[in-house]
């Protein structure tokens, strides 16, 4: 019997949340899991909030996770962790990327990117693992790949083997991103 497993990935237009998705989507898959996939880009190509909601279990009937019901929230962006931390089931687990990315209203001025997010997270979630994902990116030779790096640190959380994670990567990412991106995802299964 496939447990249920409830995934929120959560990022800002162009960290490649829904590349993530869809390597995520593909790996449950590739178990035998029944996935359902909902996805919400606001602005996505101007740095609006990204959100993937991922539901696997032996039958999903909606793809929408309800508040509280998430098992993991992967936040490609410390904001973003903050705004949708009350989807987090309770012993759930979020990780999160350490990493800011302004909103408009910060970049014009209107507001201030609030301090202390990770702090205030780690107060409310005891399963908190914050990942310097663009530097792991950068060393493994594109910052690019930070996504795949956050995609290997998830998948330790997850019931899916490795190998089908590395699987679905190769049927997802074309072939010429194909050995830095398995590098990323290395990287981020040993954080």
């Amino acid at each position: 019997m496939l447990k249920p497993f409830d995934v929120m990935l959560v990022g800002v237009g162009g960290q490649g949340t829904l590349l993530a998705t869809k390597v995520l989507a593909k790996a449950a898959q590739k178990k035998g899991y029944d996935i359902k996939v909902s996805e919400i880009k606001g602005m996505a190509q101007r740095g609006g909030s990204v959100v993937s909601q991922v539901r696997l279990a032996e039958k999903v009937h909606s793809p929408l996770i309800t508040e509280g019901g998430a098992d993991v929230i992967l936040s490609f962006e410390k904001l973003e962790a903050l705004r949708w931390l009350e989807y987090l089931k309770p012993g759930g687990t979020i990780i999160i990327n350490n990493q800011s990315i302004n909103p408009v209203p910060v970049l014009t001025g209107a507001a201030e990117y609030p301090s202390g997010v990770v702090e205030y997270i780690r107060e409310k979630v005891n399963n908190t693992k914050v990942v310097n994902a663009l530097e792991t990116a950068v060393n493994c030779g594109s910052a690019r790949t930070a996504n795949v790096v956050l995609l290997g640190v998830l998948a330790r959380y997850m019931p899916i083997e490795k190998e089908t994670w590395l699987e679905a990567l190769e049927e997802v990412v074309p072939d010429k991103f194909k050995k830095v991106n398995n590098s990323a995802f290395a990287a981020g299964y040993t954080i």
